[in-house]
Protein backbone atom coordinates (compact mmCIF):
# COMPACT_ATOMS: atom_id res chain seq x y z
CA UNK A 1 0.00 0.00 0.00
CA UNK A 2 1.61 3.65 -0.70
CA UNK A 3 1.68 5.75 2.04
CA UNK A 4 -0.17 8.87 1.69
CA UNK A 5 1.56 12.23 1.98
CA UNK A 6 -1.69 14.50 1.44
CA UNK A 7 -3.21 14.00 5.05
CA UNK A 8 -3.40 16.76 7.63
CA UNK A 9 -0.50 16.18 9.55
CA UNK A 10 3.25 15.22 8.85
CA UNK A 11 5.63 14.18 10.51
CA UNK A 12 8.76 11.42 11.87
CA UNK A 13 9.42 8.79 14.66
CA UNK A 14 12.28 10.90 16.62
CA UNK A 15 12.05 8.25 19.53
CA UNK A 16 10.91 4.17 20.20
CA UNK A 17 10.60 3.41 23.69
CA UNK A 18 10.41 -0.15 25.23
CA UNK A 19 9.52 -0.70 29.14
CA UNK A 20 9.69 -4.51 29.36
CA UNK A 21 9.24 -4.37 33.16
CA UNK A 22 6.39 -2.05 33.96
CA UNK A 23 7.41 0.65 35.81
CA UNK A 24 10.94 0.53 35.68
CA UNK A 25 13.50 1.99 33.13
CA UNK A 26 12.43 2.16 29.87
CA UNK A 27 14.93 1.38 26.51
CA UNK A 28 15.43 3.82 24.31
CA UNK A 29 15.67 1.82 20.78
CA UNK A 30 16.26 2.92 16.90
CA UNK A 31 13.63 0.30 15.92
CA UNK A 32 11.66 -2.40 17.24
CA UNK A 33 8.70 -4.86 16.27
CA UNK A 34 4.83 -3.72 16.42
CA UNK A 35 2.32 -6.49 17.46
CA UNK A 36 -1.07 -6.58 18.48
CA UNK A 37 -0.02 -5.67 22.11
CA UNK A 38 2.13 -2.83 21.60
CA UNK A 39 6.03 -2.58 20.98
CA UNK A 40 7.66 -6.31 21.12
CA UNK A 41 8.39 -6.37 24.93
CA UNK A 42 6.82 -3.71 26.27
CA UNK A 43 4.98 -4.34 29.62
CA UNK A 44 5.73 -8.01 29.68
CA UNK A 45 7.30 -8.36 33.06
CA UNK A 46 6.02 -7.03 36.00
CA UNK A 47 6.73 -6.74 39.50
CA UNK A 48 4.20 -7.54 42.26
CA UNK A 49 3.89 -7.99 45.78
CA UNK A 50 3.20 -10.58 48.07
CA UNK A 51 -0.46 -10.74 47.31
CA UNK A 52 -0.23 -10.54 43.39
CA UNK A 53 -0.98 -7.16 42.97
CA UNK A 54 0.91 -4.30 41.14
CA UNK A 55 3.73 -2.60 42.38
CA UNK A 56 4.91 0.52 40.38
CA UNK A 57 6.75 3.63 41.35
CA UNK A 58 4.16 6.06 43.05
CA UNK A 59 4.27 3.56 45.67
CA UNK A 60 8.03 2.84 44.97
CA UNK A 61 10.09 5.46 43.10
CA UNK A 62 13.02 3.51 43.44
CA UNK A 63 11.75 1.48 40.62
CA UNK A 64 12.84 4.22 38.43
CA UNK A 65 16.41 2.69 38.77
CA UNK A 66 15.95 -0.48 37.72
CA UNK A 67 17.72 -0.83 33.90
CA UNK A 68 16.68 -3.19 31.65
CA UNK A 69 18.89 -4.79 28.74
CA UNK A 70 17.40 -6.90 26.14
CA UNK A 71 19.19 -9.89 25.18
CA UNK A 72 19.09 -12.16 22.54
CA UNK A 73 17.73 -14.71 24.60
CA UNK A 74 17.52 -12.99 28.10
CA UNK A 75 16.36 -10.01 30.20
CA UNK A 76 19.27 -8.44 31.88
CA UNK A 77 18.28 -6.20 34.61
CA UNK A 78 20.76 -3.42 36.87
CA UNK A 79 20.49 -1.84 39.58
CA UNK A 80 22.51 0.31 42.19
CA UNK A 81 24.51 -1.80 44.15
CA UNK A 82 22.65 -5.32 42.99
CA UNK A 83 24.65 -7.94 41.03
CA UNK A 84 22.99 -8.22 37.68
CA UNK A 85 19.99 -10.27 37.09
CA UNK A 86 19.60 -12.10 34.14
CA UNK A 87 15.95 -13.58 33.23
CA UNK A 88 15.05 -15.95 30.30
CA UNK A 89 12.99 -14.01 27.57
CA UNK A 90 11.02 -17.67 27.01
CA UNK A 91 7.43 -17.33 28.73
CA UNK A 92 8.03 -20.38 30.70
CA UNK A 93 7.51 -20.99 35.02
CA UNK A 94 4.79 -21.71 37.32
CA UNK A 95 1.43 -19.77 36.91
CA UNK A 96 0.80 -16.90 39.07
CA UNK A 97 -2.55 -15.29 39.62
CA UNK A 98 -1.66 -11.02 39.92
CA UNK A 99 -3.81 -7.58 39.25
CA UNK A 100 -3.37 -5.07 36.85
CA UNK A 101 -5.80 -2.23 38.68
CA UNK A 102 -9.03 -4.05 38.35
CA UNK A 103 -7.71 -6.92 36.17
CA UNK A 104 -7.15 -10.28 37.23
CA UNK A 105 -4.61 -11.15 35.12
CA UNK A 106 -2.68 -14.76 34.72
CA UNK A 107 1.00 -14.96 34.61
CA UNK A 108 4.33 -17.22 35.16
CA UNK A 109 6.58 -16.88 38.34
CA UNK A 110 9.92 -15.66 37.31
CA UNK A 111 11.84 -17.59 39.94
CA UNK A 112 13.11 -17.18 43.54
CA UNK A 113 16.28 -15.81 42.13
CA UNK A 114 14.47 -12.99 40.65
CA UNK A 115 12.16 -12.17 43.81
CA UNK A 116 15.40 -12.21 45.93
CA UNK A 117 16.81 -9.49 43.69
CA UNK A 118 13.90 -7.21 43.48
CA UNK A 119 12.68 -7.12 47.09
CA UNK A 120 16.17 -6.93 48.36
CA UNK A 121 16.70 -3.54 45.89
CA UNK A 122 12.80 -2.46 47.05
CA UNK A 123 12.87 -3.39 50.60
CA UNK A 124 9.90 -5.71 50.54
CA UNK A 125 8.19 -9.03 49.66
CA UNK A 126 7.99 -9.22 45.92
CA UNK A 127 8.29 -11.33 42.66
CA UNK A 128 8.73 -10.85 38.90
CA UNK A 129 6.33 -11.94 36.74
CA UNK A 130 6.03 -12.48 32.81
CA UNK A 131 2.78 -11.94 30.89
CA UNK A 132 1.13 -15.03 29.89
CA UNK A 133 0.81 -14.89 26.11
CA UNK A 134 -1.69 -17.43 26.16
CA UNK A 135 -3.99 -14.27 27.91
CA UNK A 136 -5.95 -11.70 25.96
CA UNK A 137 -6.39 -8.97 27.92
CA UNK A 138 -8.50 -6.57 25.81
CA UNK A 139 -8.37 -2.56 26.11
CA UNK A 140 -11.55 -0.81 27.41
CA UNK A 141 -14.31 -1.68 24.68
CA UNK A 142 -15.88 1.44 25.88
CA UNK A 143 -12.37 3.72 24.28
CA UNK A 144 -11.59 1.29 21.90
CA UNK A 145 -14.86 2.10 20.40
CA UNK A 146 -15.66 -1.79 20.32
CA UNK A 147 -12.74 -2.89 18.98
CA UNK A 148 -10.47 -5.70 20.70
CA UNK A 149 -7.49 -4.31 21.42
CA UNK A 150 -4.80 -6.20 23.65
CA UNK A 151 -1.92 -5.70 26.18
CA UNK A 152 -0.02 -7.14 28.51
CA UNK A 153 0.95 -5.32 31.51
CA UNK A 154 0.57 -1.56 30.33
CA UNK A 155 -2.04 0.29 32.62
CA UNK A 156 -4.62 0.03 29.79
CA UNK A 157 -3.52 0.44 26.17
CA UNK A 158 -0.95 -1.12 24.16
CA UNK A 159 0.66 2.05 22.72
CA UNK A 160 1.74 5.63 23.91
CA UNK A 161 2.00 7.90 21.47
CA UNK A 162 3.67 11.85 22.52
CA UNK A 163 5.38 14.12 20.54
CA UNK A 164 8.80 16.30 20.59
CA UNK A 165 6.66 19.80 20.73
CA UNK A 166 4.42 19.05 23.67
CA UNK A 167 7.85 18.47 25.67
CA UNK A 168 9.14 21.28 24.85
CA UNK A 169 6.39 23.50 25.37
CA UNK A 170 6.26 21.99 29.29
CA UNK A 171 10.02 22.62 29.14
CA UNK A 172 9.29 26.34 28.39
CA UNK A 173 6.55 26.43 31.41
CA UNK A 174 9.13 24.80 33.85
CA UNK A 175 11.74 27.04 32.59
CA UNK A 176 9.20 29.81 33.87
CA UNK A 177 8.83 28.79 37.08
CA UNK A 178 12.72 28.49 37.54
CA UNK A 179 12.40 24.89 37.60
CA UNK A 180 14.92 22.25 35.85
CA UNK A 181 13.31 20.70 32.43
CA UNK A 182 12.24 17.65 32.07
CA UNK A 183 12.76 14.83 29.68
CA UNK A 184 10.28 12.51 28.01
CA UNK A 185 10.89 8.95 29.43
CA UNK A 186 9.43 10.81 32.55
CA UNK A 187 5.78 10.02 30.41
CA UNK A 188 7.11 6.56 29.10
CA UNK A 189 5.59 7.00 25.86
CA UNK A 190 6.55 4.22 23.40
CA UNK A 191 6.85 5.90 20.00
CA UNK A 192 7.77 10.20 20.03
CA UNK A 193 7.09 11.75 16.98
CA UNK A 194 8.68 15.13 15.91
CA UNK A 195 7.91 17.70 12.83
CA UNK A 196 4.35 18.31 14.68
CA UNK A 197 2.55 21.08 17.07
CA UNK A 198 2.29 20.54 20.58
CA UNK A 199 -0.08 18.24 21.72
CA UNK A 200 -1.01 17.42 17.71
CA UNK A 201 -1.38 14.13 18.85
CA UNK A 202 -4.49 14.89 20.99
CA UNK A 203 -6.22 16.09 17.73
CA UNK A 204 -5.31 13.12 15.37
CA UNK A 205 -7.43 10.39 13.69
CA UNK A 206 -5.28 7.14 12.71
CA UNK A 207 -1.78 7.73 12.83
CA UNK A 208 0.03 5.96 9.45
CA UNK A 209 3.57 4.95 9.63
CA UNK A 210 5.50 4.56 6.56
CA UNK A 211 6.92 1.17 8.26
CA UNK A 212 9.09 -1.94 7.41
CA UNK A 213 7.45 -4.45 5.65
CA UNK A 214 4.09 -2.57 5.24
CA UNK A 215 1.88 0.54 6.28
CA UNK A 216 1.39 0.25 10.38
CA UNK A 217 -1.95 2.11 11.68
CA UNK A 218 -1.86 3.18 15.22
CA UNK A 219 -5.55 4.59 16.24
CA UNK A 220 -5.61 7.32 19.59
CA UNK A 221 -8.46 6.24 21.82
CA UNK A 222 -7.94 8.10 24.77
CA UNK A 223 -5.95 10.60 26.61
CA UNK A 224 -3.15 9.50 29.08
CA UNK A 225 -4.52 11.36 32.27
CA UNK A 226 -1.75 11.49 34.64
CA UNK A 227 -0.43 10.28 38.17
CA UNK A 228 2.19 11.38 40.01
CA UNK A 229 5.28 9.21 38.30
CA UNK A 230 5.98 11.98 35.79
CA UNK A 231 7.21 14.21 39.17
CA UNK A 232 10.15 11.28 39.86
CA UNK A 233 13.03 12.12 38.00
CA UNK A 234 14.10 8.68 36.36
CA UNK A 235 18.30 9.23 36.37
CA UNK A 236 17.83 9.83 40.29
CA UNK A 237 14.19 8.69 41.85
CA UNK A 238 13.90 11.86 43.44
CA UNK A 239 10.70 13.25 43.28
CA UNK A 240 9.50 17.04 42.97
CA UNK A 241 6.01 18.69 42.35
CA UNK A 242 7.60 21.00 39.33
CA UNK A 243 5.99 18.50 36.42
CA UNK A 244 2.56 18.03 38.36
CA UNK A 245 2.33 21.88 38.61
CA UNK A 246 3.15 23.15 35.45
CA UNK A 247 0.76 20.29 33.66
CA UNK A 248 -2.42 21.26 36.31
CA UNK A 249 -1.67 25.15 34.85
CA UNK A 250 -2.12 24.08 30.89
CA UNK A 251 -3.10 20.37 30.68
CA UNK A 252 -6.86 19.92 32.61
CA UNK A 253 -8.36 18.21 29.99
CA UNK A 254 -12.46 18.83 29.90
CA UNK A 255 -12.98 15.13 28.27
CA UNK A 256 -11.59 13.38 30.88
CA UNK A 257 -13.35 15.62 33.78
CA UNK A 258 -10.64 17.69 34.63
CA UNK A 259 -7.26 15.27 34.81
CA UNK A 260 -4.53 16.50 33.63
CA UNK A 261 -3.22 14.50 30.06
CA UNK A 262 -0.02 14.34 28.77
CA UNK A 263 0.19 12.02 25.19
CA UNK A 264 -2.71 9.76 24.06
CA UNK A 265 -3.55 5.97 24.13
CA UNK A 266 -3.52 4.01 21.10
CA UNK A 267 -4.34 0.70 19.93
CA UNK A 268 -2.72 -1.30 16.79
CA UNK A 269 -5.07 -0.94 14.08
CA UNK A 270 -3.05 -2.43 11.46
CA UNK A 271 1.00 -3.11 10.89
CA UNK A 272 1.46 -6.52 13.44
CA UNK A 273 4.26 -7.63 12.88
CA UNK A 274 6.03 -4.81 11.17
CA UNK A 275 9.43 -2.90 12.40
CA UNK A 276 8.95 0.39 13.49
CA UNK A 277 12.11 2.69 12.85
CA UNK A 278 13.57 6.29 14.46
CA UNK A 279 13.01 8.16 11.11
CA UNK A 280 10.43 6.73 9.44
CA UNK A 281 7.69 9.12 8.47
CA UNK A 282 4.04 9.20 9.80
CA UNK A 283 1.00 11.15 8.84
CA UNK A 284 -2.64 11.81 10.01
CA UNK A 285 -5.78 13.62 9.53
CA UNK A 286 -7.10 15.92 11.95
CA UNK A 287 -9.98 15.19 14.25
CA UNK A 288 -11.61 17.43 16.84
CA UNK A 289 -14.14 16.80 18.88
Amino acid sequence: MTFRTDRDLAGTISRLFVHPVKSCAGIAVREARLTPTGLEWDRAWMVVDAHGEFLTQRTLPRMALVQPELGSTELILRAPGMPVLRVTMQAKGPAAAVRVWDDAVPALDAGDGAARWFSEFLGLPCRLVRFDPAHRRLSSLRWTGGVEAPNQFADAYPVLVASEASIEMLNHRLDGMGAPPATIERFRPNVVIAGVEAHDEDRIGALFVDADGGQACLQPVKPCTRCPIPDIDPATAESTTDVGDALRAYRQDRRMDGAITFGTNAIVLEGAGCVLRVGQRVSADWQFD
